[in-house]
């Protein structure tokens, strides 16, 4: 299948390692919730009773499948932007703008660090368990800050080589 920036533009880019398995992991995420889905479906027509509790199982996956999403964009520097406005100015001018953005978005993701872990280790301290299944709800919580942290990592190296490049 071919890759839609290579599409696009008609160049290769090499993936790095870390890219690749993350695609790999993303595509077995996505899988799950295909199997997750269908066997609630099929239960249901053929049944009439519904696997609700499955509902709980695919929201955690389509978080986890977001976040690492948004891990390989930053890092591949393929995340959505708008432009139109950013393209009014000049070249130095949109390079402190993706600098600024770069920053703000590592502020916004290590504030969800910051709390996202506090959650999670509220869930953990008070023995929260989940509504549908009853296991330990930092099971699902523990992702959101440790794949954050991803994210801001992904996000302090796209600024340091902006920051080395001069671009």
């Amino acid at each position: 299948m071919q890759d839609p920036f290579e599409a696009a533009t008609g160049e290769r880019e090499p993936l790095p390692r870390a890219v690749s398995v993350e695609r790999g992991f993303l595509a077995l995420v996505m899988a799950l919730l295909c199997l997750i889905t269908m066997g609630n479906v099929l239960v249901r027509y053929f049944t009439n009773i519904s696997f609700a509790f499955t509902e709980e199982i695919s929201v955690s996956l389509m978080v986890v499948m977001t976040l690492v999403g948004a891990s390989t964009a930053f890092h591949r520097d393929r995340h959505i932007a708008i432009v139109f406005v950013v393209n009014l100015f000049g070249p130095r001018a949109r390079e402190r703008l993706a600098r600024f953005s770069l920053a703000a978005s590592m502020l916004m993701f290590g504030l969800l660090v910051w709390y996202g872990t506090r959650m999670a280790w509220d869930d953990f301290r008070f023995e929260v368990t989940s509504p549908a299944l009853g296991v330990p709800q930092w099971l699902y919580s523990v992702w959101l800050p440790l794949l954050s942290l991803l994210i801001v990592a992904r996000l302090a190296n796209r600024l340091r080589r902006r920051w080395q490049s001069g671009n």
